[in-house]
């Protein structure tokens, strides 16, 4: 355990630049979830080393050892790379971690209602003084923007019907015209139903300037990428880096990557969807410029959006898609990456193991003292 405990907390700096490499390497969906479970697993090391300090600390303290009925003197023979010195710096580095969590968790949450508020606000003055949309109407009922009729059995729990729902089915989005003459396109996530609250479909939030600033196969290319966003639930994908950089600092680099090639699933996606590499990067670089001069001013701060990240190197990749490297670059990427996970996921279990082992013994040699 002396080694055991405190790597995870040492292996995130050397993964990260793999982790990058790699993702460069690979197309926009992989490289996305590659560096998401990248930052699954090196954040939930780092929680596990910091809650085994902090037990095996404590446990060895007079008073906590006689609640659980444990020889201090045999658990402290048993754990000897853990001295009861590290359980204070552990536990207080679990609190800061878990205060920093609700607060991001919160200010997420606060940001995407204030942001659906202002939507509903504003849709429902349109509807009140009925001011006409933009020329528009072939695209409100857009096949990007229509909820798909994909049946799914129920399942017999309302969690696991909750969690079956969140990985098996494509969410339902509705198309949301602000007559607003500021510039902007981005996703809202919808909400899961709970009691008292009827389930949200996520909308593709579009002003009319936005819609002004585009021609009309710019403007499915804008469609498209949006859907790609609520489809794919990026999110999702977006929230567990924003935790995970919390749980440990060197996880903060994998933020803006991760950014970065959600935009390019995206861009790819609707590519795809539109048929023309070319309308949807010229989409994605108009969209960008007319955001940037008069963007709205409600706009959520971790909603994705079509002109967020890096542009010109988006709209390159568009428009020149470049190699995926070199397989030898790839596999060791991939090799030192999978060496880092490993390494954490093997000597967390392997401290929680010993732990584990110590605590038994140390019950059991308890009547001997």
């Amino acid at each position: 355990m002396i080694v055991a405990v405190w790597a995870p907390l040492l292996l995130p700096f050397l993964a990260v630049l793999p982790a990058r490499r790699l993702a460069e390497a690979l197309p926009p969906r992989a490289a996305a979830w590659t560096l998401a479970a990248t930052a699954a697993v090196l954040a939930g090391g780092t929680l596990c080393s910091l809650g085994l300090l902090t037990a095996a600390g404590l446990l060895r303290l007079p008073p906590v050892a006689a609640l659980g009925h444990l020889s201090p003197r045999w658990l402290a023979a048993g754990t000897p790379g853990t001295p009861v010195a590290a359980a204070g710096p552990a536990a207080l580095a679990l609190a800061v971690l878990t205060a920093c969590a609700v607060r991001t968790a919160r200010r997420h949450r606060r940001d995407l209602g204030a942001a659906r508020t202002a939507v509903e606000a504003a849709t429902a003055d349109a509807r009140a003084v009925r001011a006409p949309r933009p020329s528009v109407r072939p695209y409100d009922q857009h096949p990007d923007t229509r909820p798909p009729r994909a049946p799914v059995r129920r399942a017999r729990t309302p969690w696991a019907q909750r969690a079956r729902r969140l990985f098996t089915t494509r969410p339902a989005t509705e198309l949301a015209v602000l007559p607003d003459e500021h510039a902007d396109a981005f996703a809202l996530p919808g909400r899961l139903r709970r009691p008292g609250r009827p389930v949200e479909p996520g909308r593709i939030v579009v002003t009319a300037g936005m819609l002004r600033a585009l021609d009309a196969p710019e403007r499915a290319a804008l469609l498209a990428h949006e859907r790609a966003h609520l489809t794919a639930r990026h999110h999702l994908f977006l929230a567990l880096a924003a935790h995970a950089a919390v749980a440990h600092p060197a996880l903060r680099a994998l933020r803006a990557p991760l950014g970065y090639h959600l935009e390019r699933w995206a861009d790819e996606s609707a590519a795809a969807r539109v048929g023309d590499r070319a309308v949807t990067a010229r989409a994605v670089g108009r969209a960008a410029l007319a955001a940037r001069r008069s963007p709205w001013p409600d706009r959520p701060r971790h909603a994705p959006a079509a002109h967020g990240g890096p542009v010109p190197r988006r709209v390159a990749a568009l428009l020149h898609p470049r190699p995926t490297g070199t397989a030898a670059a790839r596999r060791t990427a991939a090799l030192a990456l999978a060496a880092c996970l490993a390494l954490t996921a093997a000597t967390s279990l392997d401290a929680t193991a010993d732990l584990h082992h110590s605590v038994e013994a140390a019950q059991r040699q308890l009547p001997s003292h």
